[in-house]
């Protein structure tokens, strides 16, 4: 073994994913409710990578998706649901910190591999941790850069999700105003349902 590859070998792993936020999760600090959270990732490497999300509160809190393959260059948002708890003599927590984390693994994988969560236990010699994210609570009725930038997040998340479910182009609806009011769709199939309605209102007064 040379010295260079020693060297190289003593390297932390050069990073697949670029994350925005790269070390903390925000979420609204709502008690009793459960409340959302987004993360940008972008693969920067010249490969496919798979990712997986990982959290110290599974009972608690759950990622959509929880993981998942990315072309190279390509970018996901991903959204992280979250119940928050009643605090103890209705206090809100110091420093609005949580204990809770989240940890974000990747691998690098053969462009056309199926995604599954197994694929991170048959390689854990090439996996790597991105980031291990820590919560932190943002008051919803206090405006701060950081309560905005997460109401932008999740606005791409959810425009994103919609995109995703939309068929292609050429077979789909017909989107108005750029806000994806799918207007010819929902009046085909409301008069589709009348219709229904209708023959079998028809069929109760024959019989």
């Amino acid at each position: 073994m040379t010295v260079s590859s020693v060297a190289k070998s003593l390297l932390p792993p050069r990073r697949r994913l670029h994350l925005d936020p790269n070390n903390s999760l925000f979420f609204p600090y709502e008690p009793g409710k459960q409340v959302k959270s987004a993360i940008r990732m972008k693969n920067t490497s010249r490969s496919h990578v798979a990712f997986k999300f990982q959290t110290t509160a599974p009972k608690s809190c759950y990622m959509r998706p929880p993981g998942g393959i990315l072309a190279p260059e390509e970018i996901f948002i991903a959204t992280v649901f979250r119940f928050v708890e009643h605090p103890e003599n209705n206090e809100k927590p110091k420093d609005h910190k949580s204990k809770i984390k989240f940890k974000i693994m990747s691998l690098k994988v053969k462009g056309g591999t199926e995604y599954a969560p197994e694929l991170f236990d048959e390689q854990k010699d090439q996996v790597i941790v991105e980031r291990i994210l820590r919560v932190i609570f943002v008051d919803p009725e206090r405006p701060s850069a950081a309560l905005e930038r997460l109401k932008r997040q999740l606005a791409e998340a959810e425009a994103a999700l919609e995109a995703r479910k939309k068929p292609p182009a050429e077979s789909g609806p017909q989107v108005v105003g750029g806000e994806g009011l799918v207007i010819d769709e929902w009046k085909e199939r409301r008069e589709k349902y009348l219709a229904r309605q209708q023959v079998g209102a028809v069929d109760s007064v024959l019989s």
